[in-house]
């Protein structure tokens, strides 16, 4: 599980970013089976947070909770290795097991 950790935490990684009027910032829960990236944003005088990806690990299950990138995170498991039947997309409905 640690090499499955280390793969969604690397691929994560690579949506907390600097874009043109924000910052997005990887945060990551203590047992690392918890991913976001937050985005803070200045428009003008006004100032926007969001949380642009929620993804969980649950055994060998990649759970997406949050997905609001133009880069869909589930293209970027895909081309780092991981099966398709590893990812849920909790946000497009796809059923998330019990235990998670």
């Amino acid at each position: 599980m640690d090499s499955l950790k280390q793969t969604v935490r690397e691929v994560v990684a690579g949506y907390a970013r600097k874009g043109l009027n924000s910052q997005g910032y990887l945060t990551q829960g203590e047992d690392g089976t918890l991913f976001t990236v937050v985005v803070v944003s200045q428009i003008k005088d006004k100032h926007f947070s969001d949380t642009s990806l929620i993804v969980r690990i649950v055994g060998e299950h990649i759970i997406i909770e949050r997905d609001q990138n133009d880069k869909p995170l589930v293209e970027a498991l895909l081309q780092a290795g991981i099966p398709r039947k590893q990812i849920i997309l909790a946000y497009a409905g796809e059923p998330v097991p019990e235990s998670a």
